[in-house]
């Protein structure tokens, strides 16, 4: 008998809380601009790897003013072993100018106020408000929940807005950020991009990629 997509999300949900009841986020931060930052690092980069160059970013540019203040080519420097380093650092800049002039220096904690800054989109935003401010305005799509999504057949889309839209009438609102978090660390441990480990999958029996190459 073929369950209905929510009562397949709620499962999917259940059977990830309890694998990973610890599950939070892995980015190493204090403030809300120091996850900010981290979180535009960490566009195509890994968490460790970001976690390796925040210490002495965040040492050496401790607030808005300092980034927003900062030659261009010294927070390049700082970044330059997360890649596309050079966009980052511009984005970065770009958005601490911003927080300093248009928002007393602090990060904003709307949905809107955050998508106005440089180099923030949805995702961004959703880990700034739920890991920064304890807000939750939506589920984070990385690209784990992405891949995991669509091969656990909770959508079928392929652009991260899209897919948020369909998690979230899934999902209830209060787990939507657990959901993506479970999700992330799942898809690091069990079902990664080259070579998912389907055969030790505690998801295979609700997993259409699983079903469709079993």
């Amino acid at each position: 008998m073929r369950i209905s997509q929510k009562k397949k999300a709620l499962e999917i949900l259940t059977i990830l809380k309890q694998l990973y009841p610890n599950a939070t986020c892995s980015l190493d931060y204090k403030t809300p601009l120091q996850l900010l930052v981290a979180t535009i690092l960490s566009a195509q980069c890994t968490d460790e790897r970001v976690n390796k160059v925040t210490p002495a970013l965040f040492n050496r540019f401790p607030d808005a003013s300092s980034f927003a203040q900062a030659p261009r080519e010294e927070i390049e420097i700082l970044i330059h072993s997360t890649g596309f380093y050079r966009n980052k650092a511009k984005n970065i800049q770009n958005a601490c100018l911003k927080i300093v002039n248009d928002f007393n220096g602090n990060v904003p904690q709307t949905m809107p106020e955050l998508l106005s800054l440089a180099g923030v989109a949805r995702k961004t935003a959703n880990v700034v408000l739920a890991h920064g401010f304890g807000i939750i305005e939506g589920v984070t799509v990385d690209t784990h929940v992405k891949r995991l999504s669509n091969r656990l057949g909770l959508t079928k889309k392929d652009n991260p807005v899209q897919i948020e839209q369909d998690l979230m009438k899934l999902i209830p609102p209060p787990e939507w950020e657990i959901f993506s978090i479970s999700i992330i660390y799942h898809g690091r441990a069990v079902c990664n991009a080259r070579k998912p480990q389907c055969s030790e999958c505690t998801l295979a029996h609700l997993c259409t990629y699983f079903k469709r190459n079993s």
